[in-house]
């Protein structure tokens, strides 16, 4: 048998970034069916959180799991059951795009923290600001279009 850990960050926003997740409530409610969903699916979940335009995730990837398959089942899932029990009251959807970058052993507990305390994270910067520096920090090219 394998033994496998790679832990990948994954950031995903509402479609155009609208707030969706605007109450605290929902977006817990939310955050608690991911793990649920996650773990029936066989999807190592480690952390989830975040505010009301957007999702990060810490998942170590199983022996046959992918980046996209993974992203798939969580948000097309979560998107679903979201509609399906009328948590806001337009039609929910996450945006195509997504974020995923490697995270090392050394640093799991800094992401593991970060990724808890995104309300409190941002009470003080703006996703748009965040996603900036996302972008910035990890090298990604920034697509106008």
């Amino acid at each position: 048998m394998p033994y496998i850990k790679v832990y990948i960050h994954f950031v995903f926003t509402t479609k155009n970034r609208f707030p969706f997740l605007n109450n605290l409530e929902t977006r817990l409610a939310v955050w608690d069916h991911i793990r649920q969903n996650c773990k029936k699916k066989g999807i190592f979940i480690d952390r989830v959180s975040g505010h009301k335009d957007h999702c990060h995730c810490l998942i170590s990837l199983g022996i046959d799991q992918t980046i996209q398959k993974v992203m798939q089942l969580i948000k097309g899932e979560s998107s679903f059951w979201i509609n399906k029990n009328n948590l806001i009251k337009e039609r929910f959807e996450w945006q195509d795009e997504y974020f995923a970058v490697s995270v090392s052993e050394s640093i799991v507990e800094k992401v593991r923290n970060y990724i808890s305390n995104q309300e409190i994270h941002h009470a003080k910067k703006s996703f748009k600001d965040e996603y900036d520096e996302f972008l910035n920090k990890y090298g990604f090219e920034k697509f106008s279009g």
